[in-house]
């Protein structure tokens, strides 16, 4: 593989909708899934413990396996120790890099199928971290389409694997499978209905992590909410899958009874609600991210139950992307400090809003 694409590849990423956030079947309430998988290969150090030697051997053995995976064709290349602070926060915002991994150096990389859909980093936690994501609910089939990614870098790669335990891996908390199935979910209703927190609560009894829109140790901004399995030993792939599967369809009924219930019961202060969202977004000369993440949601929602026209969601969802630190600084050119990039954000906002509406 060659790694040179680097801010040119960056700069392609950027223009298409990202692969979590693309429109297609069911993503209102189910906005996207991913699953990922963990595994080291067997006599190396694991990273945490490998030198910068080791990582850029490792990176160089690997290159010719995953530049001709079938899934991956053509793969784009991005060398860690390539990119700038703002082409990795873009590569965060979009769910194809850990917050970890941007703090890593030489040996580090990313390779990315060019349509977002499958993302490999080599060299983060842990030796290979796989993911396959898409729009809506669609675990079994990401299941499959990672499961056959792995099999073909294991038919080149001995992976570090015990007959007890399992895949190993550097946290214990992946051992086994080294499964991490997520889903997103927009889930406004069940927030302004005061119900979220028994819905977190009854789900982490079920083995379950929920976790805010950029992962672990974030807040559900724009009420975006990803639920994931926290047990990978003991149970297989599929039983994972389907479990996390059937607990995201209870909740997405819960989710389009509290909308219901929304109209019913406080149909003033919801229509209040867009209202305002709608006229700050319109007008507002200054935006910061997290607030824009809050209108836009009510507008999204708004959008779902028919209370306002003229957007389309798919126009909603580019903005939740394009007005985070990142892609807004890529889109102007340039690295803009927090006030100047909350000017920005908000002249985005208003151009897009008017141009579509």
């Amino acid at each position: 593989m060659n790694p040179n694409f680097g801010m040119k590849a960056v700069d392609e990423l950027v223009k298409q909708p990202g692969s979590w956030l693309k429109v297609g079947e069911n993503t209102g309430i189910i906005v996207s899934s991913r699953v990922r998988l963990a595994r080291n290969v067997c006599g190396r150090r694991f990273p945490a413990w490998a030198s910068e030697e080791d990582a850029v051997r490792l990176l160089h053995d690997l290159n010719p396996i995953l530049g001709r995976l079938q899934a991956c064709r053509d793969p784009i290349v991005l060398e860690i120790s390539s990119l700038n602070r703002m082409e990795k926060e873009i590569l965060i915002e979009r769910h194809l890099m850990s917050r970890d991994m941007a703090e890593k150096g030489k040996g580090s990389a990313v390779v990315l199928k060019r349509d977002e859909s499958i993302a490999i980093m080599v060299n983060e936690e842990d030796h290979i971290r796989m993911q396959a994501m898409s729009p809506g609910l669609n675990l079994r089939n990401l299941w499959k389409q990672i499961d056959a990614v792995d099999s073909e870098i294991e038919s080149n790669v001995e992976y570090a694997f015990s007959p007890q335990m399992g895949y190993l891996t550097a946290c214990p908390s992946n051992v086994g499978t080294g499964i991490r199935a997520s889903v997103m979910l927009h889930l406004p209703g069940l927030v302004l209905m005061n119900e979220i927190n028994s819905i977190i609560k009854a789900v982490s009894k079920m083995g379950l992590a929920v976790r805010g829109l950029w992962g672990e140790g974030t807040d559900a901004a724009g009420n975006m909410f990803q639920l994931s399995n926290q047990t990978t030993l003991g149970e297989t792939e599929e039983v994972i899958v389907e479990r996390l599967e059937k607990i995201v369809l209870e909740i997405d009924e819960h989710e389009k009874n509290g909308r219901n219930r929304l109209l019913e019961q406080k149909g003033n202060y919801i229509r209040d609600h867009f209202g305002r969202a709608v006229g700050i977004l319109t007008h507002a000369h200054m935006l910061n991210s997290k607030e824009t993440l809050e209108m836009l949601s009510a507008l999204r929602l708004g959008l779902d139950l028919g209370i306002i026209s003229g957007w389309k969601r798919a126009m909603i969802d580019e903005l939740f992307l394009l007005t985070q630190p990142g892609h807004l600084q890529k889109l102007e050119g340039r690295v803009i400090g927090a006030e100047k990039r909350d000017l920005a954000r908000a002249r985005l906002v208003r151009q897009r809003l008017l141009d579509w509406k």
